[in-house]
């Protein structure tokens, strides 16, 4: 598998996974049910879009996916050691 894998399509489909989470209607449901069905959706699109931000690498068969969680304004720089 590892020297089929294309990286950057993999992360290609979390970002639309992320858009597809962000644009679904919600289902024609009420109290309890539609504020499940919103976090659920909450929780996926972070998840599709942490993956779909990295920045990923095939080495000797590791995948090594990198993601960048400072925020905005302190990307950019090397972290703190």
């Amino acid at each position: 598998m590892g020297d089929t894998l294309d990286v950057e399509a993999m992360i290609q489909r979390f970002r639309d996974r992320a858009q597809a989470v962000r644009n679904r209607p919600l289902p024609p449901v009420a109290g309890e049910e539609r504020l499940q069905f919103i976090r659920q959706a909450e929780i996926d699109y972070m998840d599709f879009a942490i993956i779909g931000d990295a920045e990923g690498s095939l080495e000797d068969g590791i995948l090594t996916l990198r993601v960048d969680l400072r925020p905005p304004e302190k990307r950019g720089t090397p972290p703190k050691s």
